[in-house]
């Protein structure tokens, strides 16, 4: 196993090198705790908004300087607000760590606010929120999640609602900023090809001398238990049915996250261990044989992936023309039953661990990835866990697969949307 340094400056900032020599690259990323978990209605979106003005520079680094500095010295960057967390990463060649570590430190307490950039963003991202709009799964996404979540702000789309994003103001925008991009709410990951020991010096030249932010607001949240299955139909234009089926789950610190990793798989293929969870239907699982083979559904697929509280395990599928959404959701339930009642296969089981392990190392192989998932898991849970998901999955049995089915895939936990064109 590679050895992480870890290391926490005075002002409260959490620093984890890894060394990593394969090539002359190194990634530069700063996590903060923040995201669209941290929000309530009238602010909805407004840490996806603060994210995009990062962006907009600082008085030393105008915007639109960010991207001819970093393509000049042949590196890449980006951004990206999730419902745990918002991160900021550049890529470039080794020599060149001091200029991500003096854009990251510039601009955690030096972004500019301007009133004309302020205005812009609004229109982008409803812009970009009308883009999404278009899209009728995004529609079902959305009942289905203020459905399933009556309290916890998972229900909130990160992009905000369109009357949030009409009302925000640029001071709540520069409050949340000065609340939440601080160093006593920020991780730092750097991993390539560095000494470790020199580079903490530099990052203490950077960082160390920055002040600590406000006391941060509590940010407990406690989802009632669902008691009963509940429904939900959008009726909307748009091309086929879809369905959606969501189950209240464990989040990522329970001893029933790896088994339910595995149960995802076994339904529908092994998936990056990112955040996301994205990845296609393996066409050898379970959903893909059942409902695609069959001609129900154009595709059908399932998904669970780390969260900070409880989140779901959820099912998606695009009916096939000539089917039902009714008929879909059965064909989905019966499978859920059939792993209820006997569990997977235990050829299954081998092929599917050794297809999560796959997935696993082929996030490890570069080093934007490697530092990707310890700031990923240290926000979420500690970043150990990005080197021991392995072996927490190597433990999982038959049995335990059997056991989380039965226990979270129940009705009561259940809410289910169609969507049905117009």
């Amino acid at each position: 196993m590679i050895e992480t340094l870890s290391h926490t400056l005075r002002n409260g900032m959490l620093v984890l090198l890894r060394e990593v020599h394969n090539a002359p690259l190194a990634t530069t990323w700063i996590w903060y705790r923040v995201g669209a978990r941290y929000e309530s209605p009238g602010i909805t979106g407004i840490s996806h908004w603060v994210e995009h003005m990062l962006f907009k520079g600082t008085p030393q680094i105008p915007g639109h300087d960010l991207d001819r500095l970093i393509a000049r010295n042949g590196g890449t960057f980006n951004g990206f607000t999730a419902h745990d967390f918002t991160a900021y990463f550049e890529t470039l060649p080794a020599d060149r760590i001091d200029l991500a570590l003096h854009i990251e430190s510039d601009r955690m307490v030096n972004a500019l606010f301007g009133d004309d950039e302020v205005e812009h963003e609004r229109t982008v991202i409803l812009a970009e929120r009308e883009g999404h709009e278009n899209d009728p799964e995004w529609w079902l996404n959305e009942a289905v999640m203020t459905t399933a979540f009556q309290v916890h702000p998972y229900r909130y789309e990160v992009i905000g609602s369109r009357d949030d994003l009409l009302t925000l103001t640029r001071d709540q925008l520069v409050a949340h900023y000065q609340t939440f991009y601080r160093p006593n709410n920020a991780v730092l990951v750097l991993v390539g090809d560095f000494n470790a020991h020199q580079l903490m010096s530099r990052i203490e030249h950077y960082f160390g001398d920055l002040p600590a932010g406000p006391p941060l607001p509590p940010t407990h949240w406690s989802e009632p238990e669902q008691q009963e299955e509940r429904r939900v139909v959008v009726r909307r234009p748009g091309p086929a049915q879809y369905v959606q089926i969501v189950y209240h789950a464990a989040d990522c610190r329970s001893p029933d996250f790896a088994p339910l990793l595995v149960l995802d798989a076994i339904l529908s293929g092994a998936k990056s261990p990112a955040f996301s969870g994205g990845a296609q239907t393996n066409r050898s699982a379970r959903l893909y044989r059942a409902l695609v083979e069959t001609r129900l559904a154009a595709y059908a697929s399932s998904t669970f992936r780390p969260t900070r509280d409880p989140h779901l395990f959820e099912f998606h599928a695009m009916v096939q023309e000539g089917h039902t959404a009714e008929e879909v959701e059965q064909a989905l339930l019966a499978e859920v039953a059939a792993l209820q009642e006997r569990g997977p296969r235990p050829d299954e089981m081998v092929k599917v661990i050794k297809q999560m392990r796959a997935q696993i190392a082929y996030a490890r192989e570069s080093v934007t990835n490697q530092a990707l998932m310890l700031g990923m898991w240290e926000v979420l849970d500690q970043y150990a866990r990005a080197d021991a998901l392995l072996d927490e999955i190597a433990t999982v049995q038959v049995e335990d697969v059997r056991r989380v089915a039965q226990t979270y895939l129940i009705e009561r936990r259940r809410t289910v949307g169609y969507f049905l064109p117009l």
